[in-house]
């Protein structure tokens, strides 16, 4: 197996560009394989093609919201979508959509703004680095 095709895939979610992008360089200096979507819809799309080992989603986007994304990938018959690893990043403060996220299944839940160090280790506990 070569060293690019062992590389851990991670998809990342937000309709803000620039978070994409720091999260991105930050993932990638760790070795990861970073997919990038700017709406639910087009997240889900890439779940479909690429299969990645994890998700991280923004909660609030256009056209799909991170939590319709979560409930299709945790209802799916797809065993690999149904397990597959999300961690949910918001700027929403409020506890009732941390619940709600969690009843979703989802593996971690970030406020935003968070420190990259803390996405990295959320990342690298969820599936290795």
């Amino acid at each position: 197996m070569t060293a690019a095709a062992s590389k851990k895939k991670v998809l990342l979610v937000d309709d803000d560009e620039e978070i994409i992008a720091s999260m991105k360089i930050a993932l990638e200096s760790r070795g990861y394989q970073v997919l990038t979507a700017t709406d639910g819809n087009a997240g889900l799309a890439l779940v479909e093609r690429d299969r990645p080992d994890l998700m991280i989603t923004d909660m609030m986007m256009p056209k799909r919201s991170g939590f319709l994304v979560l409930e299709k990938l945790r209802t799916s018959d797809d065993t690999n979508k149904n397990v597959m690893k999300v961690i949910m990043v918001t700027g929403n403060e409020g506890n009732r959509h941390k619940e709600y996220a969690q009843q979703l299944g989802v593996d971690d839940y970030i406020r935003k703004p968070f420190a990259m160090e803390r996405l990295i280790e959320s990342v690298e506990k969820l599936i290795g680095a």
